[in-house]
């Protein structure tokens, strides 16, 4: 599913930067699903994401608000990725 297709869940209390850092998790998270992505890559991309957003609640909630628009679980990617050993994961349907 393209990006264009659907607004990404935004705080826009958030700054322009942290905006950025937040969609480019969710464009690791379509990798993801579309194609595949380096580990390392992903879970940068996550971690940074894990500062601006650090309560659960709110990452949960960004979640399943993503999951609702994109049809993909970041939840379910960030746990078949940190599990992985392999330098590039990706989807096993």
């Amino acid at each position: 599913m393209s990006n264009s297709s659907y607004q990404y869940p935004l705080d826009y209390t958030w700054t322009g930067e942290e905006m950025a850092a937040v969609i480019s998790f969710f464009n690791q998270v379509e990798n993801f699903y579309e194609t595949k992505v380096a580990r390392d890559e992903f879970m940068s991309a996550y971690r940074l994401f894990k500062q601006i957003v650090p309560s659960k609640m709110q990452e949960k909630q960004l979640d399943r608000d993503f999951e609702k628009v994109s049809g993909y679980s970041a939840y379910r990617a960030i746990q078949e990725v940190s599990k992985s050993e392999r330098q590039f994961v990706k989807h096993q349907a």
